[in-house]
């Protein structure tokens, strides 16, 4: 009996910090993990997205080796998943210009993104890069034919201009692509700042409120005791009345595995002093391997290399297959036998 194939997935995270933080790996990389057991997957570190805003080469260069490294460390095994850095796999670049010639400029200007920094800053700021992103992102998807995308409602807008650029493709040059779908990862928790509960956790707040997986044990335990609580004593869940109770509670339960309500009889009784404390327990006991494993592994940058190149070779064996036919279709020329790819 012939076996089914396992839905492709396709993801990616940008290395423009030294580590992910709380937020990253609750909401979308501890998924990435155990979407590994279910799916053909894809996973990149997306360094041609982060040039959209301007970057320290030698610090890319290094952010890049300490993405990939987390990426390990959290769990994302390079023997099962493609695991590379977008910039290896060119046929990125060469897929999202095809795709940028069907795109409209109305429809790029209503991405979210530029639209949000164009209102901000003006468009005298805002790079071209930042304008065509969505597109670049949409062949990221297209060229390795996934089926399923680990979304977000933020990046929902950026998937459906993918589906429709499919399909406008599809309906002028015929059947090249698969329309993707969105997937959202069962288990994903929203993470909050701790100083400002009412925002997602973000590196581009300030750092106070943002736990990050490679920070010192003890700054982690300070920042969860310093974290922002809201009026009364009593430990209940409440996202409206209470935030950063809430929220707290939100992280002991996605990294002890304990429900919210049991949390909730726990804490009866006792303060937010000894909620932090114990949130503090819990969230450094989790993060403390991942940081160790990280060090092992950008220790030896030369294997670190050799992991990163396999995954780009697997991910060029499908990506070069997609961009031929697209390449076909559209009616370029064929390089000559034994012309550079």
């Amino acid at each position: 009996m012939a076996s089914v194939p396992l839905p492709r997935v396709l993801s990616g995270i940008q290395p423009t910090a030294e580590s992910f933080h709380l937020g990253n790996y609750l909401g979308a990389l501890r998924q990435w993990v155990s979407l590994q057991e279910s799916t053909e997957a894809f996973y990149c570190v997306v360094d041609l997205h982060a040039i959209t805003l301007p970057q320290d080469p030698a610090q890319l260069r290094r952010n890049t080796l300490v993405s990939a490294a987390q990426l390990i460390a959290l769990g994302v095994d390079p023997g099962r998943s493609a695991l590379f850095v977008q910039s290896h796999v060119p046929e990125h670049v060469r897929l999202s210009w095809v795709l940028e010639c069907l795109t409209g400029f109305g429809e790029a200007s209503r991405m979210t993104q530029f639209k949000d920094k164009s209102q901000r800053e003006g468009t005298g700021t805002a790079s071209v890069g930042l304008f065509t992103y969505p597109v670049l992102q949409a062949a990221d998807i297209l060229v390795y034919q996934a089926d399923q995308v680990p979304v977000g409602e933020d990046q929902r807008q950026h998937l459906e201009l993918t589906r429709d650029l499919a399909t406008r493709f599809n309906g002028r040059f015929g059947q090249a692509f698969t329309l993707p779908e969105a997937r959202i990862p069962a288990g994903a928790a929203k993470i909050l700042d701790l100083q400002s509960p009412d925002k997602k956790m973000s590196k581009s707040l300030p750092p106070a409120g943002c736990v990050f997986l490679l920070d010192e044990p003890g700054a982690t335990a300070k920042k969860i005791r310093s974290a922002v609580t809201d009026t009364g004593r009593e430990v209940v869940f409440d996202p409206e009345g209470k935030p950063g109770v809430s929220n707290l509670l939100t992280i002991h339960s996605a990294l002890s595995g304990r429900p919210v309500a049991e949390l909730e009889e726990h804490f009866a009784g006792s303060g937010y002093g000894d909620l932090k404390k114990e949130v503090a327990e819990v969230v450094t006991g989790a993060l403390e391997p991942i940081r160790k494993r990280t060090q092992e592994l950008l220790d030896d940058p030369a294997e670190l290399e050799r992991i990163l190149a396999g995954g780009a070779a697997r991910a060029r064996e499908v990506a070069s297959r997609t961009v031929a036919d697209v390449y076909d279709r559209v009616g370029f020329l064929p390089p000559a036998a034994g012309s550079p790819a």
